[in-house]
């Protein structure tokens, strides 16, 4: 079986990436860059393209595998896109949910009015085949919904809490993993990544 490198150490993503592969039929394992000894890229891209194929190259060129990262946030068109690329330090510090969440309503309280505040999160997967690959796999998943004026929900992470699908009634933080996992920009942009894959 193939090995390939997911330049993350979530390991929530790495069952989702590896349910899905093994769903495909790929004959692909997926490892994390961290059992192998490789740290964190310095993502310094001004978008998500740039920062997910910065991720892979440095996860392939340091494994000699090909890699798979993503790079995912929330754009509010409003905010200009933002919280965007910054989406987990939005607020200043890494991963801090509750401060970055806070900050998020705090900004838009300019913009509340009769209309819901659109909004979507986005996940761009970049595929490498080795380090120096002149053609990654881009694919891009985006998932539509409103921003909630309050927390709802106790599931997810991130931003989920605010981010309400009309069309279920619910925020992303009121559905089960499964649910959320068929639906969300990551299931998405692999399922885009997928067949780009079985094409080639």
């Amino acid at each position: 079986m193939k090995q390939w490198v997911l330049a993350s150490n979530n390991q929530g993503k790495l069952a989702e990436f590896q349910a899905l592969f093994d769903d495909a039929d790929l004959g692909v394992e997926i490892i994390t860059q961290g059992s192998l000894g490789i740290g964190d890229a310095i993502e310094n891209g001004a978008s998500f393209i740039e920062n997910a194929i910065i991720k892979a190259r440095h996860a392939a060129k340091e494994s000699g595998l090909p890699a798979v990262a993503d790079d995912s946030g929330l754009c509010v068109p409003v905010l200009g896109n933002a919280p965007g690329i910054l989406s987990a330090r939005y607020a200043g510090r890494h991963g801090d949910d509750a401060a970055n969440n806070a900050k998020l309503l705090d900004a838009l309280k300019v913009h509340r009015g009769d209309a819901p505040i659109q909004a979507f999160f986005v996940c761009v997967l970049a595929y490498v085949r080795h380090g120096d690959d002149p053609m990654p796999l881009i694919a891009i998943g985006k998932w539509h919904g409103e921003i909630l004026n309050k927390p709802v929900g106790e599931h997810g992470f991130g931003y989920d809490p605010l981010f309400y699908i009309p069309n279920l009634q619910k925020s992303s933080a009121e559905l089960q993993k499964a649910e959320k996992n068929a639906i969300s920009h990551r299931a998405q942009a692999l399922k885009e990544l997928l067949a780009q894959l079985r094409a080639e």
